[in-house]
């Protein structure tokens, strides 16, 4: 099993409010624009977005999100970061909607939780910027 240990990662922490929408499509969502995530399925289209990049063409909407990175590549092989993750914040009642990309994973909060999150985190040794 690899495990990567707290003390070998680092969670940065992006300076923007983060939307989570429910869209009836992505005709007016820009999917250029940074830290754009999408999920389409059989039943909705889901959007992550930077907030000053909602499109108008949302059906339903959660705002007020901080988004926090995990820095550097993770390799496939990796086993539990996002599990160790979201179990110590989940004993501090903190939900989290992860995403993950080709290199690495991210973690959307809710940004009123943002500081008891980075501090649970900084208890279990992971540092954040």
């Amino acid at each position: 099993m690899n495990i990567k240990k707290p003390e070998e990662l680092e969670i940065e922490i992006l300076p923007y409010e983060f939307c989570i929408a429910k869209v009836s499509d992505y005709s007016k969502a820009d999917l250029s624009e940074q830290f754009t995530f999408t999920g389409s399925t059989d039943s909705e289209k889901s959007l992550i977005c930077k907030k000053e990049n909602v499109p108008d063409n949302v059906l339903n909407i959660d705002e007020g999100y901080a988004g926090l990175r995990i820095k550097g590549i993770l390799d496939f092989s990796l086993i539990g970061i996002l599990a160790k993750i979201a179990e110590i914040l989940a004993s501090r009642a903190i939900s989290i909607v992860p995403v993950s990309t080709f290199d690495t994973d991210y973690i959307f909060i809710k940004k009123d939780k943002l500081e008891e999150a980075v501090n649970a985190l900084k208890a279990n040794r992971y540092i954040i910027n």
